[in-house]
């Protein structure tokens, strides 16, 4: 991101505890990241990885500092729920599909929050099913497809309502290398498309240096910040 570029997304001396305050999960992390950027987040188990995750997700709150999306501050956030469904896409390590629905089903399932019409429903889920290799699964239910199948129409979700920040967390665990690259070139386009913001949890060194920019962790501190 280019100084005179406003960051979409602040993130300024971040802290976070758990266990009553023996575990610091993070320690005064700070960056900020642009529009259409894409960032790994990477380090050992542990590093606070996906921790930063669910603060910026409002999954969670932070201890000491604050995050800003367009300048509001999350703490600001009255109707988090809403929040998400507008401008966040996430990607769980789990893909925590709904068990009684199709893919199809599972994708189309955000856009209902933003009432989006059947048909335009439809037509995005289609196109992701296939940017996927998963058209011939729509009508599939998640547990009559492999887990790595499962994990991509994860990702095709997280992409529908055509989010401002995606946040993924470790996206490419559960796949072979084909479809590993599959995801991440779906993610990389995406950001360039919408001029959206990317952020992935990952310990995939391959997966970390397809994107544009690298912010290592450990032991709850930022350590390294390449290529902002």
């Amino acid at each position: 991101m280019s100084d005179t570029e406003r960051p979409i997304l602040c993130v300024e001396a971040v802290s976070r505890r758990f266990a009553d305050g023996d575990v610091q999960a993070l320690r005064r992390v700070s960056f900020n990241a642009g529009a259409g950027e894409t960032i790994a987040l990477t380090g050992p188990s542990g590093s606070g990885k996906s921790t930063l995750l669910s603060l910026i997700g409002l999954l969670d709150r932070p201890d000491e500092g604050r995050i800003l999306i367009d300048g509001q501050d999350l703490a600001g956030i009255r109707h988090p729920h809403a929040f998400r469904a507008r401008r966040l896409g996430f990607v769980f390590q789990y893909h925590h599909m709904v068990p009684t629905m199709t893919l199809q089903e599972n994708i189309e399932a955000p856009m209902l929050a933003l009432g989006v019409p059947a048909a335009q429903r439809h037509q995005r889920a289609g196109a992701l099913l296939q940017a996927m290799a998963l058209e011939h699964r729509a009508a599939f239910l998640p547990r009559n497809v492999s887990g790595g199948e499962r994990q991509r129409a994860a990702v095709a979700r997280a992409l529908v309502n055509r989010p401002a920040i995606v946040l993924a967390d470790e996206p490419t665990g559960s796949l072979d290398s084909r479809n590993g690259q599959r995801v991440v070139e779906l993610l990389i386009a995406h950001a360039r498309a919408e001029g959206a913001l990317v952020l992935v949890a990952s310990h995939n060194p391959e997966v970390a240096a397809a994107l544009g920019r690298r912010i290592a962790l450990r032991d709850g501190e930022c350590v390294a910040d390449i290529g902002a």
